[in-house]
């Protein structure tokens, strides 16, 4: 079914572009909510009408596109999450996580545009995360993930110095003693 884009509807295309979806996807989906209409001839005529208007507000797009990456391209935010000795992080930074930052930072970037490598973070470390601004404008912004000292890990290390002791070693001196405590109730029975 071919319908008009009355909005742009990611990933499926932009104000006014002429797409073929399907009739469930069109009329449970994109009808109700009203970002797009039927393909006709009345509605063709009046996107033709208004296609200046459209363009205008896709060259102001890639404007603010091209102003955002700029300043992202540069932008490093730092993340601190607790972690296990390992480096190991015990939640996962994901792309809500990295667009809260950057909107802390003074970024308004949608969390769906930031592409994170395999969809989170499990790790200690430094990545490199994509912003899909507009149609091709994709910015590179560095995530620096750190580990997050606990109370529980202050007090381990306060701790450390004491060493449990060697169980091993504990068995060793036991049944040294079992043997001698063997010998004394034989002399004992070869006396009597």
């Amino acid at each position: 079914m071919k319908v008009i884009l009355n909005k742009d509807v990611n990933p499926l295309g932009e104000e006014g572009d002429v797409k073929d979806v399907a009739k469930g996807y069109a009329r449970n989906y994109l009808f109700p909510r009203g970002l797009a209409v039927p393909y006709t001839e009345r509605n063709l005529k009046i996107f033709e009408a208004r296609r200046e208007e459209i363009e205008a507000r896709k060259a102001e797009k890639r404007k603010d596109a091209a102003s955002l990456k700029e300043r992202l391209e540069g932008a490093e935010i730092t993340i601190t999450m607790p972690a296990g000795a390992n480096g190991k992080l015990y939640g996962a930074v994901t792309n809500q996580t990295i667009a809260d930052e950057l909107t802390k930072q003074g970024f308004q970037v949608e969390r769906k545009r930031i592409e994170v490598p395999g969809n989170h973070i499990k790790s200690v470390g430094k990545f490199k995360v994509h912003v899909k601004l507009y149609e091709n404008t994709t910015a590179e912004v560095t995530v620096v993930i750190q580990a997050q000292v606990t109370k529980t890990e202050e007090k381990h290390e306060a701790r450390k110095p004491h060493q449990r002791p060697n169980r091993g070693a504990h068995k060793e001196e036991v049944s040294s003693e079992a043997p001698a405590e063997a010998h004394s109730s034989d002399e004992t029975t070869a006396s009597e």
